[in-house]
């Protein structure tokens, strides 16, 4: 069987192909002129319809006279060998700016070549590089470009840019715009923009990262903290500047990062710990935009705030524990006293403190989260801390008390009073003793409205009003009830006083029946009244059996007060006491000397009562009764007779019976409770939970009573032991440190 001959290329199918070929190379030729602007006319529509039909007939012959394989070939060495036998030579001749103003020319009119080229060989693309999956004509006069002229050229291209860069941050006047152009020539060449971040931004970002770490290194020993941070905003700033200008947006995260990393990451520690003007001097000194400035470069740093709210942490630690050292320091010199105007200067000077750093967080420290932790834990050192033997809870109370009271806020508007209880709430949520406050707290409220002291019921309620919403209901409902309760008792007094009216018994006389639920607990004492009292105390049980005879009347005589005229030879004086007072005084009325043993049989007054009465009547500021021995000591061998001859330029006195010292007994009763509350909260968990570790105990009661109180962990440990041995949990057996509840 034979074989058909392989089909070969006509020579006249060569020989056409070469003429053909000859005819682009003048389109060709003509296409380089006109580029390099020489004089040449432009070409016309016939001229590109000639050069495309030239192409078109050689490539539409079948095979194997197609010539559309040798088109692409050629197309692509006439490519190459113009941008390397050309092109590369005249830019290479070129230096620093006008090296790359010959790139940004050479590669626009490259961009125009082969774009004709592509016109010229325009069939290609359409069918024969479509049906081989080749690279298109464009992309290969790009490739050429790259291969054969940047690749050659890069390292010299990226000094050049780098150094221009360097100069723009130096100050020098620069081409930016020539920048730019070449900086679209990198994204261009690569075909996207990873190429640009392999072949330029690397090498950008290392030498960024020189240039800021040397000027770090001479800034930092040159200017202050302020000066160093108004360098290093302007240093991002004008980088952000250059990204708009001349580089790829994509750049301007790593740059800033890089920048702030060199000038602010790297240097931290020595920046801000600079002893006159670092971020505690600043502080100190109220540098109000330097510390927003500092805050506003740090914030975008990851972890970048964490030294700044350390500091901020400390200064504000330090200067209030300043403020209690020097209350302490104070106070050993009026031990024994009740609490002084030091301690209230001290709540003040705290509240001043604590207005002052909010200040700093709101503004300056953009009230963010790590600030406010910082801020928290600060004041929450500050105010767990005791001045002498009192806890800042009680001065906080004693605080209230004097704001509250009649007499001690005439100067304070009302806007005032409350923007100061406002203030020392905000306190209080600090600290860890609520309880402790709580308690004393309640005893001045009592004393307040009892001797009708307060100076305004509206404050009086506002100030638990803001009590409740930081510890919630519970932590006031006794002190609500208080203040209830004596509205009733005075609506009740009121409607005693129309009784009298009708029943007149010649002495103006008040009550006020009140709930024990709600009040502090008081001493009471079978006090020996005399007859005018008795009188009086008859005409209200009388009254008050006819309206509530289930009810028993327990007479606290220790919160009662007197109005008695004192007749004296110069002129009567009015003299306002305790009750205590007034039964021991009215005693002379019948007797004109009474031993200290005397007083105490007629009275029933206790030794200490007895001696607190008696000290005030003869040995202190008004000495109603004269003493023998005429000592400042009270003792049970003295003895006592009115003064006749006492004087006062006042017509009206009053006389002041000295408080019992109740704080320690306030203080143990806490104590007390905070054991019981331990317990009730262990047994409610341990019911609803039935099994858990003591660690997962110990975690669930912390967290359930901080609003109140921080329990001390060896208090937990022992009410847990307690509650064993009472039988309402056990210990597992398998585990010891797990522990269930018995039902």
């Amino acid at each position: 069987m034979a074989r058909k001959p392989l089909k070969t290329r006509d020579t006249k199918v060569t020989s056409e192909f070469e003429r053909g070929w000859n005819d682009m190379l003048k389109g060709i030729k003509k296409l380089k002129k006109i580029l390099d602007g020489l004089p040449e006319p432009q070409f016309s529509p016939e001229d590109h319809i000639n050069l495309y039909t030239t192409v078109y007939n050689l490539c539409t012959q079948k095979a194997p006279n197609d010539n559309s394989e040798q088109f692409y070939k050629r197309y692509k060495e006439e490519i190459e060998t113009y941008v390397s036998r050309t092109l590369l030579p005249l830019i290479r001749e070129k230096h620093d700016e006008f090296m790359l103003s010959e790139l940004v020319k050479r590669w626009k009119n490259h961009k125009v070549m082969v774009r004709w080229m592509s016109r010229f060989f325009q069939y290609l693309d359409r069918y024969y590089i479509a049906r081989r999956a080749l690279p298109p004509l464009y992309e290969v006069g790009m490739t050429c470009f790259r291969e054969q002229l940047y690749q050659k050229l890069h390292n010299t291209v990226n000094d050049t840019l780098v150094g221009l860069i360097a100069r723009d941050r130096d100050g020098e006047q620069i081409d930016r715009t020539l920048l730019k152009y070449v900086m679209d020539i990198l994204v261009e060449i690569g075909m996207g923009i990873t190429d640009y971040v392999n072949e330029f931004e690397t090498y950008m970002l290392k030498d960024t990262a020189t240039y800021y770490s040397r000027k770090a290194s001479d800034w930092i020993l040159k200017y202050s903290c302020p000066d160093y941070m108004l360098k290093a905003e302007e240093c991002l700033k004008r980088e952000r500047e250059r990204v708009c200008h001349y580089l790829p947006g994509i750049s301007e995260p790593k740059l800033v990062e890089m920048v702030e990393t060199e000038l602010l990451v790297e240097h931290a520690n020595q920046l801000l710990e600079k002893e006159q003007s670092g971020c505690r001097a600043l502080l100190r000194d109220e540098k109000v935009d330097d510390l927003s400035r500092i805050c506003s470069l740090y914030h975008k740093i990851p972890q970048g705030l964490e030294l700044v709210s350390s500091i901020f942490k400390q200064h504000v630690t330090d200067e209030g524990l300043a403020l209690v050292s020097q209350a302490i320091e104070t106070a050993y010199n009026q031990v024994g006293k009740e609490c002084g105007a030091h301690e209230q200067v001290l709540v003040r000077k705290i509240i001043e403190l604590h207005d002052k750093h909010m200040v700093y967080m709101c503004n300056s420290f953009m009230n963010l989260s790590s600030f406010r932790k910082s801020f928290k834990e600060a004041f929450e050192t500050i105010c767990n801390k005791n001045v002498a033997d009192r806890s800042i809870a009680e001065l906080l109370a004693t605080f209230c008390d004097n704001i509250l009271k009649k007499g001690e806020n005439e100067k304070l508007s009302d806007e005032a009073i409350e923007d100061t209880l406002e203030k020392v709430v905000k306190l209080l949520a600090y600290v860890d003793g609520k309880d402790l406050f709580a308690e004393f707290y309640r005893k001045k409220l009592a004393h307040r409205l009892l001797c009708d002291k307060s100076a305004s019921d509206e404050h009086e309620r506002s100030m638990l009003t803001k009590m409740k919403q930081l510890c919630g209901g519970q932590f006031t409902s006794k002190m609500e009830g208080m203040v209830t309760d004596l509205t009733l008792a005075r609506e009740d007094s009121a409607k005693f006083k129309r009784y009298l009216s009708i029943l007149p018994i010649g002495i103006d006389f008040t009550v006020n029946v009140l709930n024990t639920g709600y009040w502090p607990t008081y001493r009471t004492s079978d006090l020996n009244l005399p007859a005018e009292m008795v009188r009086c105390v008859e005409a209200f049980k009388e009254y008050y059996q006819d309206k509530s005879r289930k009810r028993r009347l327990n007479w606290i005589y220790s919160l009662g007060n007197c109005n008695i005229i004192g007749k004296f030879d110069p002129k009567p004086i009015e003299l306002v006491m305790s009750t205590y007072q007034g039964v021991v005084l009215l005693l002379f009325n019948n007797s004109d000397k009474l031993s200290y043993s005397d007083i105490k049989s007629q009275s029933n007054l206790c030794d200490d009562d007895l001696v607190r009465v008696l000290f005030t009547l003869s040995c202190a500021k008004y000495q109603i009764l004269n003493k023998e021995p005429s000592t400042k000591m009270i003792s049970p061998t003295d003895s006592f007779e009115f003064n006749p001859k006492f004087t006062d330029r006042l017509r009206r006195i009053v006389l002041r019976l000295p408080a019992h010292q109740e704080r320690k007994k306030v203080v143990e009763d806490v104590d007390k409770d905070r054991r019981y509350i331990i317990d009730a909260f262990i047994v409610r968990i341990m019911k609803s939970r039935k099994i858990l570790s003591h660690q997962q105990l110990n975690a669930q009661i912390v967290e359930q009573l901080r609003q109140l109180f921080k329990p001390d962990f060896k208090l937990i440990k022992k009410r847990i032991e307690d509650l064993i041995n009472r039988e309402y949990l056990e210990r597992d057996r398998e585990n010891p440190s797990m522990f269930r509840y018995l039902a």
